[in-house]
């Protein structure tokens, strides 16, 4: 499982490489980053910090 995920890493590097897509690098993190806050967030602490964000 784990080495399907880093060929999909490699397979999405490579692709922003060849097309020249390097802009697409900041919204793909920023919508990982909001992802796992969303997941890390579901029934912790943080909980009321999040509704700030929305």
């Amino acid at each position: 499982m784990a080495n399907a995920k880093m060929v999909a890493l490699k397979e999405f590097a490579q692709f922003l490489r060849a097309g020249k897509k390097w802009w697409l690098t900041p919204i793909v993190a920023a919508a990982i980053l909001l992802g796992i806050l969303l997941v890390a967030a579901r029934g912790s602490t943080i909980t009321p910090f999040t509704y700030n964000l929305f």
